[in-house]
């Protein structure tokens, strides 16, 4: 372990030491750290500890491949970093996960999977892990059916995880998408049916109603595939359904952009900027597109004052978003000194912000939103075994002004509750809200989001608030709560547990005959199998229709292990399941939305 800060980075302007600093004359600033990161950080989360962990696997080095670096867990108060070993797998043999994903679960472990089995050309990894930020461990989970190499995963709203594309274990794209599940007896399922060639590292948003929207920011080439919304079946049999988006400028250009899905979440727009061609030229361009259409079509936005690949887009507490890090010019770090943006989507404006100290932050670099309001960024690449291990916070403008306080909050809400913030400046807030922190790679991040929570009432001392009910708006998990007065200026946040919560009165009910006929019996959310005799009334391989209620979905397989033929059914009424599942369900596993 590494103590590199005793002071700690949040007194570091008390401590006295010598600090670079860079301040426009808005009011916000960059200050270098002290010390560097133990690691190059290509790929960065915020776990809910308020600790971010950095890993890298072989760092785009070959000759690290069978020695690949630590991960490491960085704790910005006293700046320490705290090793993890590379895993290994049962016989001893070293696991990359460079150029992995990650995606975080509902209890606030991350996702870890998908890497690289080989260089040049690259061959990606089936394995998986997650890591623990209770016990500071990685622990190996169920294997992919699928190597990926520059892959996607992307947290649904039942929790359960979503990958797909990257270069399979010959070094192909995968076209095999599939779902991760702790309910799922091998962990991993995947769809019998492929989609068309996703890019690798395809920017993928979770929309409000389950369906996946492709914004059309990738890494490399896009294979003739543009944006897109991706509709998932019931059945892991059935193809999913993939509806263009039209619209988007330079759609060629997209290569290593940036895009968001614009605050508040409840707006359903996702915005993209900047990007390269094949030639690695950068694009100022910037497209919104409104999701809530009837039918969504990109249009232009203002565009940024400086094209840029390799950039950050970070969702800020006061509604707006920083772009940051990358060059006009592919790896070019000579193109690479440009001043950070600030995109405003109240009146559609990009305002200049201060400029950093290092113009390496090109490829393998990342930006994180911190629990205080500020920016942290890393990273940067432009050339093999040439790492940029110098850290940067960025402090927007509202950090220097009076900031409401949350005394006090719930750790813990359940959607569509109503819950209550203490604070002082309860008449003068205009927002509170929820941000998902961010799990990113390559410029891309499928987990931040800010939710709003409407204010319904407040006192002299409290604001009532609302939560969605809805968990594909709101993903499960561990959420920053900021509140945001008049000025637009935000308080610190304090973290909660978004969890759903259990409702024994929703029940999906099934039937031994088809429409709704002959002995029935119901199930509250729960995993229920016949070889343990849950199935007492309706009987082993004996259904033939179901209704599953508003809340509710399920999964049913042929086999009591959650093995075989399996289904997903969301809400509906099924007066028959279908010839391939009639009369073989022995496996039933009943799940909140």
């Amino acid at each position: 372990m590494q103590n590199n800060d005793t002071n700690g980075l949040l007194n570091e302007a008390e401590s006295g030491m010598l600090i670079a600093q860079a301040q426009s004359t808005s009011g916000d600033s960059w200050r270098l750290l002290p010390y560097t990161a133990d690691i190059l950080p290509i790929h960065a989360a915020l776990l809910n500890t308020g600790k971010i962990f950095f890993f890298c696997g072989s760092g785009n080095n070959p000759d690290r491949s069978n020695t690949p670096y630590d991960s490491v867990l960085w704790d910005l108060i006293n700046g320490n970093f705290t090793h993890q070993r590379a895993p290994t797998d049962a016989s001893g043999n070293p696991i990359d996960f460079f150029c992995a994903a990650q995606s975080f679960q509902p209890d606030g472990s991350l996702m870890i999977a998908g890497g690289t089995l080989q260089y040049d050309p690259f061959h990606g990894s089936p394995t998986a892990f997650v890591f623990n930020p209770s016990t500071q461990q990685l622990t190996q989970t169920a294997s992919m059916n699928s190597g990926r190499w520059y892959p996607t995963l992307l947290t649904l709203g039942s929790g359960q995880i979503f990958a797909v594309s990257g270069l399979d274990v010959n070094g192909g794209l995968s076209i095999q998408p599939e779902i991760y599940s702790s309910s799922f007896a091998t962990g991993w399922i995947a769809f019998s049916e492929p989609t068309s060639s996703i890019p690798q590292y395809a920017h993928l948003f979770l929309l409000s109603s389950g369906q996946i929207f492709y914004s059309g920011a990738y890494m490399g080439g896009n294979y003739g595939v543009y944006p897109r919304i991706l509709t998932l079946p019931n059945s892991f049999t059935q193809a999913i359904a993939e509806t263009p988006v039209s619209g988007l400028q330079d759609q060629d250009s997209r290569n290593q952009a940036a895009s968001v899905l614009l605050p508040p979440a409840q707006d359903q727009k996702v915005m993209i900027c900047g990007g390269g061609d094949g030639n690695g030229t950068a694009t100022n361009k910037v497209d919104i597109v409104d999701l809530t259409a009837i039918q969504p079509t990109y249009t232009p936005a203002a565009s940024l004052n400086n094209p840029r690949m390799h950039h950050s887009a970070v969702l800020l507490p006061d509604r707006t978003v920083f772009v940051c890090n990358g060059s006009q010019s592919e790896e070019n770090t000579s193109q690479g000194n440009i001043p950070a943006e600030i995109y405003n989507p109240a009146n559609n404006t990009w305002t200049l912000a201060a400029t950093p100290h290092v113009q390496d932050r090109v490829y393998h670099s990342v930006a994180l939103l911190l629990p205080d309001g500020s920016v942290v960024t890393g990273g940067g690449n432009p050339a093999r075994t040439v790492d940029e291990l110098r850290l940067e916070i960025y402090s927007p403008a509202y950090m220097s002004q009076t900031r409401p306080v949350i005394q006090s909050a719930p750790s813990t809400v359940g959607y569509g509750a109503t819950i209550t913030l203490q604070t002082p400046q309860s008449r003068n807030i205009k927002w509170v809200h929820l941000i998902k922190p961010m799990a990113t790679t390559h410029c891309y991040d499928t987990e931040q989001r800010l939710v709003d929570l409407p204010i319904i009432s407040n006192t002299d001392t409290s604001v009532s608030v609302t939560v969605t009910s809805n968990q594909n708006l709101a993903p499960p998990g561990y959420y920053m709560l900021f509140v945001t007065d008049n000025n637009n200026v935000p308080s610190v946040a304090q973290w909660v547990q978004l969890t759903p919560q259990a409702n024994t009165q929703l029940q999906a009910t099934f039937y031994v005959d088809a429409n709704f006929a002959g002995a029935s019996q119901s199930f509250p959310p729960g995993v229920y199998r016949a070889d343990r005799g849950d199935l007492n009334i309706v009987d082993n391989d004996n259904i033939s229709s179901l209704r599953v209620p508003a809340g509710l979905t399920v999964q049913v397989c042929d086999n009591s292990d959650a093995s075989g033929l399996c289904a997903n059914f969301g809400p509906g009424d099924y007066p028959y399941v279908g010839d391939q599942l009639n009369d073989i369900i022995s496996y039933i596993n009943v799940q909140q939305q």
